[in-house]
């Protein structure tokens, strides 16, 4: 079975010289430490992601928990074509993401953290809009609009007022309507419940699991959340520093920490014992 994401020693580092970038030069990687001393002229390289493998199977949720600054964002603007690696392979049910940008982006869709509208539009007008460029028809895109948005937890009111007068939570939520007007075969998830509150979050988490179970959308999430990450996630790669430092379901991530006082290790006491360090959730 060809796998829905395919990720193969990938490295990504930011800093690299310009007129390197330009003629995609070969380059070495820096020292271990991952910043290299700016002489020259040159800006620090930042290492980002870090030879990073990993596939996820058609149909699967996967998890990728860790701090900002762990390399989770990266990681899905590389997967969504936004970013190319310095070096390794991503396919995308076995399209190559740098020599097959096209057929990628007709697979996947993205929402991000920071997603924008026009924000003196409505929700509708703003998906009606954006199912245009999908090539969506308009009457049946407006009814799929409806659906979506109620079963985000939209009243009928707020779907027609101009988006500027919603909270971010109802923003997000929108943006996540927006990703699946176009039915994607994978969804790259960036934190998507990110600023949300407990029952929009609940309702976020319904949908998600909803688009795996009756559509069999692959999903692939990044989230600081660890119960986010252990209720919706059949796998999860804890990153830090752009490394990979585990992969697995979350029962047997558990199993690699001993529960002290009779209770069971959390993802947090996993991140911490392989890490050394506490999952932290400030906003970048």
């Amino acid at each position: 079975m060809t796998a829905a994401i395919y990720v193969d020693d990938v490295y990504k580092a930011f800093g690299k010289p310009d007129a390197e970038r330009r003629l995609h030069l070969p380059w070495r990687a820096p020292a271990s430490n991952g910043h290299s001393n700016g002489k020259n002229g040159h800006k620090p390289t930042v290492v980002a992601v870090d030879h990073v493998s990993f596939a996820v199977q058609p149909g699967e949720i996967f998890g990728v928990l860790g701090p900002n600054g762990s390399g989770k964002s990266t990681l899905i603007r590389l997967l969504s074509t936004l970013l190319l690696p310095d070096s390794g392979q991503i396919r995308i049910f076995g399209h190559d993401v740098d020599q097959e940008a096209m057929e990628v982006q007709r697979l996947i869709n993205r929402v991000s953290v920071e997603a924008s509208f026009f924000k003196k539009l409505s929700p509708m007008e703003n998906l009606l809009y954006g199912a245009r460029l999908y090539g969506l028809d308009g009457r049946e895109t407006r009814a799929q609009v409806v659906v979506i948005l109620t079963r985000l937890g939209l009243e009928d009111r707020a779907i027609r007022n101009p988006m500027e007068q919603m909270s971010r939570g109802m923003q997000q939520k929108v943006a996540i309507a927006r990703a699946l007007l176009s039915r994607p075969r994978i969804l790259l998830l960036d934190e998507p419940t990110t600023g949300l509150d407990p029952r929009s979050k609940r309702e976020v988490q319904a949908v998600v699991r909803e688009l795996q179970q009756k559509e069999g959308t692959t999903i692939l999430l990044t989230t600081h959340d660890m119960t986010e990450a252990e209720n919706l996630c059949d796998r999860i790669a804890i990153m830090d520093r752009g490394k990979v430092v585990a992969l697995d379901t979350p029962p047997n991530l558990r199993a690699l920490v001993p529960g002290s006082n009779g209770t069971q290790p959390t993802l947090e006491d996993v991140f911490l014992e392989l890490t050394g360090r506490q999952l932290v959730t400030e906003e970048e």
